[in-house]
């Protein structure tokens, strides 16, 4: 089991639901964060002064897989999520330990269905 962590541009998220939807992917869960990388933010003038602003509107998107579903589901967000621009975004992938499933009791694969 992997836990996919994806944090791309606001307006991308409904490209990449279509394509993890194509992929077979239904479940996730989507937050709207804040954050910065390499695009570092831009200056904006209010009423004469100058103000750095660094943390960009970001959508994080969290997702449990079982194995089989790691390579699809990395490469819907990918083919969903890139324009090939800088700040497209970042793909995390770690080990889950343990899932369960709170309705029904059931543990490991079959929680994640």
């Amino acid at each position: 089991m992997k836990k996919i962590e994806a944090i791309i541009q606001p307006e991308k998220l409904e490209d990449v639901k279509k394509e993890l939807f194509k992929a077979e992917v239904h479940k996730m869960t989507v937050s709207r964060v804040k954050g910065c990388g390499q695009q570092k933010g831009y200056t904006e003038s209010y009423r004469g002064a100058i103000f750095k602003v660094n943390l960009l509107p970001k959508v994080k998107i969290d997702i449990a897989v079982n194995e089989n579903f790691v390579k699809p589901t990395i490469e819907a967000i990918i083919k969903g999520a890139r324009t090939g621009n800088i700040g497209d975004g970042k793909i995390f992938v770690s080990d889950l330990q343990e899932c369960i499933r709170i309705s029904t009791g059931e543990e490991g694969n079959q929680a994640i269905g």
